[in-house]
């Protein structure tokens, strides 16, 4: 047995969702959002190499060698599956394991609004599920993946770094292919899915330009393609599509997303109101005709002021109009809601005319 794997148990044992394991401090975990030390020594550069050498293969130590960082999926019998990101740094080797929990959930197992739900039935088209590092968007994609081979005979292939969720085949025909392991890069993943008659293209990360064009490509030949962006708002993934193509393709591509962008999910983890665990608060920006003329236009500045204005018509749904409908339900805590709030004020008002309970 690797000595680090009783610091991974620990992790599962005590419900959290990641394991710091850096030179230079004593191993942390992540429990609720909140950086907790263990009672354990500060970690010298050779003591942590030696934790981590335990259960590193030969392949993956060349990697770490050559490109100062690696990927990898480590599995533990009878505790469960990590998702590691081992590099160097200022201090020495470090390590963060995440926990993927053992069993896919569904969207009414995340709280997800309706409106996502719809998304699983389309059958084209462009998603995009949005947030920053630790946010649940690989948990979300995975239910969508979920509700789709639950309801539906499709060829569903994923492109992922590394494959987080296995899959087991219900209704449709899943094909899971890792970076790294499978194909040697995201763009080389693309190109071959695009030859294998796919119905549904889960990228795990659209990270670069030749990613982004390969899957906007993919929607337009009648792909229905989801994929993943690291920005904190919805609107802000739009432009940071467009941003990331150089000038000679960026209104073509204005034009595609005009068309075939049928929603952007953003979401961030906030901490319940009774302490045990953390509920996804969303953002939800459906596509319409609307929004395909801010698009089309360059007018992507004004895709806030819609998101604000939305009343959930057709399944936009504003994010503090989120957090407001979390705290009333008393899901989360008003203070915690507000501290999130795109427009702080405006919700602490709202939130003030709610009745109190014991009104």
């Amino acid at each position: 047995m690797a000595r680090l794997d009783s610091f991974l148990r620990l992790v599962a044992e005590q419900k959290a969702s990641d394991l710091h394991f850096h030179s230079g401090a004593p191993p942390t975990i992540r429990f609720d959002g909140d950086l907790l030390p263990l009672p354990f020594r500060t970690l010298s550069d050779l003591e942590t190499r030696r934790f981590l050498d335990e259960i590193l293969t030969s392949e993956q130590k060349d990697i770490l060698s050559l490109q100062g960082q690696v990927d990898v999926i480590y599995s533990l019998p009878h505790v469960g599956r990590f998702r590691g990101s081992i590099f160097n740094q200022a201090e020495g080797a470090s390590a963060v394991f995440r926990v993927i929990p053992g069993s896919i959930p569904t969207l009414d197992d995340l709280g997800l609004p309706p409106s996502i739900e719809n998304l699983a039935r389309l059958q084209n088209g462009l998603v995009l599920v949005t947030g920053p590092t630790g946010s649940g968007k690989s948990t979300t994609l995975a239910a969508l993946v979920r509700q789709i081979n639950e309801g539906s005979a499709r060829h569903i292939i994923t492109v992922e770094d590394p494959i987080e969720y296995v899959h087991e085949p219900v209704l449709s025909r899943i094909t899971q292919r890792q970076v790294g392991r499978h194909v040697e890069s995201f763009g080389a993943a693309l190109r071959s899915a695009l030859r294998e008659a796919p119905d549904v293209l889960v990228i795990g990360e659209m990270r670069d330009s030749e990613t982004i064009q390969l899957a906007l490509s993919a929607a337009e030949t009648g792909v229905l393609v989801f994929g993943t962006l690291h920005t904190n708002t919805a609107g802000r993934a739009v432009d940071r599509i467009l941003d990331t193509l150089s000038e000679d393709i960026r209104d073509h591509a204005r034009g595609v997303l005009s068309v075939l962008l049928r929603a952007v999910i953003a979401q961030r983890l906030l901490r319940k109101s009774t302490g045990d665990g953390r509920v996804a608060a969303v953002e939800v920006l459906v596509g319409s005709s609307g929004l395909g003329h801010m698009i089309r236009e360059g007018k992507t500045h004004q895709i806030e002021g819609l998101l604000q204005s939305a009343n959930d018509l057709q399944g936009t749904l504003g994010f503090d109009n989120c957090l407001f409908r979390l705290a009333r339900e008393r899901l989360v805590a008003a203070d915690e809601a507000i501290a999130f709030a795109r427009i702080p004020d405006a919700l602490r008002r709202r939130l003030g005319e709610m009745p109190r309970d014991d009104e």
